[in-house]
């Protein structure tokens, strides 16, 4: 079940925080053992101070009620630096920050807002820049809302450049994590722009800023209301394209699933499989392989094998495998667009292919029942209007062929060339003319 689980490719490019929803996911699926994931979530842990969650992660995995001597240790470091936070060196500006009279104060100009800070009421760059490590650490003990209030209010004050791009990093990450995807859109907006257009030392650097983006994406995407078309974008400039070809060939996946069950970008499948297809050798799952059975070989059987793959891939991944309950069952709403659209494509090809289709043969290739093909075909042919009628004696669908006359073809032909030369003389004529009344004027 786990041969096709991008986890192990996704992580490196994931903060650890970020890592959590995914090993909760294939917990939640079975995908592996449970103490593996268990262990794994362990690890994650060690690097962050959720030391009350790592201690139950320990006993849950060891099967005893004591922890170990260095998490015991870590926890009191932890609690300690939070009763520090009540009287570190930012609390003057927390109270600066609570004040809404005060607030008031600040401008767009971060130079007049330290100055004045620092005139008016002994707040300098020291406090300023606390401000960022208490925001960290709130973000390490899983604080999110917190952090993310921090963050805000450090880039609001600082002057520190890189530590605002961090910082702006720490408040995406945070919005992901609140599941607030309004929020997290324009954090997301806001590090691309800075991406594009900041001086990077390499351009090593600059890809791999871009290879972060978007996998952090990904959690905004498929969950925001408008990001079926926001990956598409994203994924399909040059720039991020290249990376994608380059170092994250797995993001294929979720570009593929993107462009399949939006309607409206439908015109962008053409340039999907030929990368795709220029990819295969790099990544492939059975998504990429449907697309490149049906429209670069037109293997049918091909397509329906690989059809019947994609099921268990959309359901088991964290990103496309969301449920919802509906009554009394649990569906995955993304699967089930899949599927239709993939029909749909199926029986557009065939249909470009074929003046007879046996319906049989169709229902097979689309992994329906007769009866459901024969309905999910007529009402098709019906929703677009297609030149086609079903046989039902025979059990065939019938394309009718409209045949333009070759002399209307030739006439049409001559009429669009008769125009083409008329345009190329005035191109020539009209310059010559003008320069002639201008000689002429002299």
């Amino acid at each position: 079940m786990a041969e096709h689980d991008l986890t192990a490719r996704l992580a490196p490019h994931l903060d650890r925080h970020l890592v959590f929803p995914l090993l909760e996911f294939l917990q939640e699926r079975g995908l592996y053992p449970e103490e593996e994931i268990v262990a794994a979530k362990l690890r994650l842990l060690g690097g962050t101070n959720m030391v009350d969650y790592a201690m139950a992660m320990h006993r849950s995995l060891h099967g005893t009620d004591e922890a170990p001597a260095d998490m015991v240790a870590r926890r009191a470091e932890v609690v300690d630096r939070l009763v520090a936070l009540q009287t570190g060196p930012a609390l003057p500006l927390y109270a600066f920050l609570r004040d809404p009279h005060l607030v008031q104060l600040l401008r767009p100009d971060k130079q007049y807002n330290v100055h004045m800070l620092q005139e008016g009421f002994q707040i300098g760059p020291d406090q300023i820049e606390a401000l960022y490590d208490d925001a960290k650490f709130q973000f390490e003990c899983g604080s999110y809302s917190d952090a993310a209030a921090y963050l805000y209010q450090y880039r609001v004050l600082s002057t520190n450049s890189e530590r605002s791009v961090r910082a702006l990093w720490g408040m995406l990450a945070s919005e992901i994590l609140n599941r607030n995807w309004d929020a997290a859109l324009e954090e997301l907006n806001r590090l691309k722009e800075i991406i594009d257009s900041k001086n990077f030392s390499s351009p090593l650097n600059q890809l791999q800023s871009r290879i972060w983006l978007m996998h952090w994406s990904l959690f905004i995407f498929f969950n925001h209301e408008n990001g079926r078309n926001g990956i598409i974008d994203l994924f399909f400039q040059d720039r991020y394209l290249n990376a994608i070809q380059t170092n994250a060939h797995h993001l294929l996946r979720y570009l593929a699933v993107a462009v399949v069950v939006n309607k409206r970008r439908r015109n962008m499948l053409k340039e999907l499989t030929k990368v795709i297809q220029q990819e295969q050798h790099s990544y492939k799952d059975p998504i990429t392989e449907f697309l490149e059975c049906l429209y670069v070989n037109y293997d049918f059987d091909g397509a329906q094998q690989k059809l019947m793959e994609c099921d268990q891939v959309i359901s088991n991944d964290p990103f496309l495998g969301k449920r919802i309950a509906v009554g009394n069952s649990i569906t995955v709403p993304l699967r089930d667009e899949f599927f239709e659209n993939a029909r749909l494509f199926i029986f557009e090809t065939v249909c470009r292919i074929h003046r007879c289709i046996d319906i049989s043969v169709l229902a097979e290739k689309l992994n329906m029942r007769y009866s459901e093909a024969e309905l999910w075909i007529m009402n098709l042919v019906k929703s677009l209007k297609l030149d086609a009628k079903i046989d039902s004696v025979s059990g065939t669908l019938i394309m009718r062929v409209n045949r333009v006359d070759v002399h209307e073809e030739i006439i049409e032909s001559l009429k669009n060339l008769s125009t083409r030369t008329h345009m190329l003389a005035q191109s020539i004529v009209e310059p010559a003319q003008a320069a002639q009344q201008a000689a002429q004027g002299d």
